[in-house]
């Protein structure tokens, strides 16, 4: 794998040598300061270009930073739509496993460059001194957000509605069904009030991660083994067991939220959604 430096040369070389691109952005893990550093990381880039249409219709010219590996440009997708706004991404894996992300900007959407990651970003090269302010290295806008009653009881509510999901198609057979409402519903909400908790224990001033990737840290060991032991569904008496362990680990996350945060937890919502699984599951597991 190449070395930072070879990458970030090769960037900026192109950048420079190329009169259409005007200025040279970078986004995400590698600009915050937070994130730990591996091999794994990507280069997220942007080029702000003074015209697109020459770059769209020679897709070769992104092989001067390497014999790519795999590559996606989602812009060219039909199955799952263009978000970017009229930018265009290149999303390039090498043959040495280094990843570089590349989107062109057009001048037109210089203010919007970093659009979503306004706080980790920096301009590496600015040929027309477009960015004038200094950039601010912050990543305050993916923190942990206190919530409010509303926010907690929201959460609570479609957790435990969605358990009935789950056990309908435990019921019924249905595995797949009842797999994607444990895995994608429920259990967004779980860690959402894990998150939560771990917030009102140490400040809301930090940030989990994408995907939470980094909330194991927050854990006892024997907490992240009983969130481990939910991802094992495969079968359905895995699943029965997946759903009670999340409904366990929903009930104490969420009374410690709770109590922090002086809210009042639905009881008989609870019960009775306990109350529906534990009957179903007699009958039918």
């Amino acid at each position: 794998m190449r070395s930072k430096e070879e990458v970030m040369n090769l960037i900026l070389s192109y950048a420079k040598n190329d009169g259409r691109v005007r200025a040279v952005g970078m986004c995400g893990s590698r600009v915050n300061p937070k994130a730990p550093r591996d091999h794994f990381q990507d280069y997220d880039i942007v080029f702000i270009v003074s015209e697109m249409e020459g770059f769209l219709s020679d897709p070769t010219w992104v092989d001067y930073f390497g014999e790519r590996f795999l590559t996606q440009m989602p812009e060219q997708t039909t199955l799952f739509p263009p978000s970017l706004g009229g930018k265009f991404s290149y999303l390039m894996l090498f043959q040495d496993y280094t990843r570089i992300d590349l989107t062109l900007c057009p001048l037109s959407l210089k203010e919007d460059w970093n659009r979503g990651d306004e706080g980790i970003s920096t301009i590496l090269l600015d040929k027309d001194d477009l960015f004038r302010a200094p950039q601010l290295l912050s990543d305050k806008q993916y923190h942990l957000r206190m919530p409010t009653e509303a926010n907690f009881l929201d959460c609570c509510n479609e957790f435990w509605w969605v358990c009935t999901y789950v056990v309908k198609g435990l019921c019924r057979n249905e595995f797949l069904y009842a797999v994607d409402h444990l895995t994608i519903q429920a259990r967004t909400e779980l860690l959402r009030m894990m998150s939560w908790r771990i917030g009102t224990e140490r400040g809301f001033t930090f940030s989990l991660g994408k995907n939470n990737k980094y909330l194991p840290n927050y854990l006892e060991k024997h907490e992240f083994l009983e969130l481990q032991s939910t991802y094992d569904v495969s079968t359905n008496k895995k699943v029965w067991h997946a759903l009670q362990a999340s409904q366990t680990m929903f009930i104490r996350e969420s009374t410690k939220v709770a109590k922090a945060l002086d809210f009042q937890i639905n009881e008989q919502e609870v019960a009775n959604s306990l109350t529906y699984t534990r009957e179903h599951k007699r009958v039918y597991a």
